[in-house]
């Protein structure tokens, strides 16, 4: 966590939390912040943003959240406006409340069932897709993955997944995005997990379809056409740019 001091009247803070969106975001709305006068919600965009104001005297506090999703965790920035005095008080107070909020919310993560998927790219700039054969999503096209076990990290639950979905060994790459999933993952709380999704390229074994109706290889143009699940077509835009790269 570290946060400074800005002009004016403004104070900033930036904070890594070990938690998926969805997480970070119910845990910092649950705690609140650490203010004398009570605050009203006026903006809130599960899990993405989230602003509270408050009047006093002539003037109006602002405090702003968003949360942004990175391969290490959720990047949480807090920008405070509006404040006439005690600006290093509210400061050390924010950082105090900052570091238990962090805390908090990797305590919260490990009851969450996470879902990972690979966008697997080739030697000719095509991603693989897979068809869903069964449940109520059959027929649907995704990124191959699945769930994330108890006390194994994100890209292990990545390897896992490909070698028992397809057969092959794969290598992480770059991380491109995470979405909130709907529902219950695995008897969790509804609407608590979410998808998170790197690039990849198979390093070893032939491809076989073992959980799957349908295995292809696409180029970025091809992509728009296929009937997507609803938690990968948010990515998208992020798996085209990953093929457009030189």
């Amino acid at each position: 966590m570290s946060g400074k001091l800005a002009p004016v009247s403004q104070l900033r803070f930036t904070t890594l939390v070990d938690a998926p969106l969805t997480v970070a975001f119910d845990v910092a709305r649950a705690l609140g912040r650490p203010w004398a006068r009570p605050l009203t919600e006026v903006v809130s965009q599960r899990p993405w943003r989230d602003e509270y104001r408050a009047s006093h005297g002539g003037g109006r506090l602002v405090h702003t959240r968003t949360f942004q999703a990175t391969a290490a965790g959720t990047l949480v920035h807090e920008q405070v406006d509006g404040l006439p005095r005690g600006r290093r008080r509210v400061a050390r107070a924010m950082a105090a409340h900052l570091d238990g909020y962090a805390a908090a919310a990797a305590r919260r993560a490990l009851d969450v069932t996470q879902v990972v998927g690979a966008a697997l790219v080739d030697d000719r700039r095509r991603v693989l897709v897979a068809q869903r054969g069964t449940g109520g999503l059959a027929g649907l096209w995704e990124f191959p993955g699945g769930k994330v076990e108890r006390g194994e990290s994100d890209l292990s639950a990545l390897v896992r997944e490909c070698r028992e979905e397809l057969g092959v060994a794969i290598a992480p790459g770059s991380f491109l995005g995470e979405v909130p999933l709907d529902g219950v993952v695995a008897g969790g709380a509804p609407g608590a997990s979410t998808l998170r999704v790197w690039s990849g390229r198979v390093t070893d074994g032939e491809l076989v379809a073992h959980e799957h109706s349908e295995l292809r290889w696409l180029g970025a143009e091809e992509l728009e056409a296929l009937d997507w699940i609803p938690a990968d077509r948010p990515l998208l835009p992020a798996v085209r740019a990953l093929l457009a790269r030189p």
